[in-house]
């Protein structure tokens, strides 16, 4: 008996970070140096316009799933 595996394709769980802080108008290369930084959530909340409360979950989902959450197997 033969048995054929077929390779499938990783998917993402959630959006990347990269579309969500486009979402928000928050530019990514932006918000990706200012972690480098070690700038605070009020720092680039403030230089992005947007909340605090916004950048503590962009960077809580930064910690946690990195640049994008791929899931799936070949």
């Amino acid at each position: 008996m033969d048995f054929v595996t077929e390779s499938r394709v990783p998917w993402s769980s959630e959006p990347s970070l990269k579309e969500m802080t486009g979402e928000v108008g928050v530019d990514f290369d932006r918000f990706i140096e200012d972690l480098k930084e070690d700038k605070t959530d009020v720092e680039i909340a403030a230089e992005f316009d947007v909340s605090e409360k916004m950048i503590y979950h962009l960077r809580e989902h930064f910690y946690s799933h990195g640049l994008g959450s791929i899931e799936g197997q070949d």
